[in-house]
């Protein structure tokens, strides 16, 4: 793959990052890297009362992901593709929602300096679904510490996840429309996946598969 070796793929909550992922460290024949969110001991409290919650849940998130980022140094970058299902700026996107204005700036002061330490990736994939297909997913997979997650909510995070990579410019970036595919179920839809991945990006493309079914 084109001078590739470390891919990253974000997305809101429920649209398929980590499935993706597995996929395509099968195909690829990469490593994977999948954020550790069961780690999370405050996430399912933070469901049940985010005001309570939010500022330990977002802090955990961070310091881990900082962990599992500096863990990235250690693989030999020039003889492995790696792919992670999360950017280390996912857990400020979340905090840009979750904390009040004190926390947040508390949030950041401390991010800023961990931030410095992250390595970028050659290429980011943004995986999007309409609101409905998200909560339809979510629901398919059953996890118990979701249950309470509202459509108010997986709708403000997909806004805030649209607004930051419209303003995306630190790497290549592929935006693929998730509504009308189904890479997990139709090797089809992967295989389009893959392909439009192995061609040149430059700045920002986007990717809206033509359903032929």
């Amino acid at each position: 793959m084109r001078n590739l070796y470390y891919l990253a793929v974000e997305g809101p909550i429920g649209v398929g990052k980590t499935s993706l992922v597995k996929l395509l460290g099968e195909k690829l024949g990469a490593k994977i890297v999948l954020e550790e969110y069961e780690n999370n001991p405050f996430l399912e409290e933070f469901y049940n009362d985010p005001d309570r919650y939010a500022f330990q849940t977002q802090l955990f998130f961070l310091m881990n992901r900082y962990r599992q980022q500096q863990d990235l140094r250690q693989v030999d970058m020039f003889h492995n593709l790696l792919i992670t299902d999360y950017m280390f700026v996912k857990d400020r996107l979340f905090a840009s929602l979750n904390l009040n204005d004190k926390e947040l700036s508390l949030y950041d002061t401390v991010a800023n300096l961990l931030e410095k330490n992250v390595l970028k990736p050659d290429l980011v994939i943004f995986l999007q679904a309409e609101t409905q297909t998200l909560m339809r997913n979510i629901s398919k997979r059953g996890r118990d510490f979701e249950n309470n997650m509202s459509f108010e909510y997986l709708d403000a995070l997909s806004q805030v996840y649209s607004e930051y990579f419209f303003k995306y410019q630190d790497t290549p970036l592929i935006i693929i429309n998730t509504n009308d595919i189904d890479f997990v179920n139709n090797e089809a839809d992967l295989d389009e996946v893959i392909k439009y991945i192995r061609e040149p990006v430059a700045g920002t493309k986007f990717f809206n598969p033509i359903v032929k079914r």
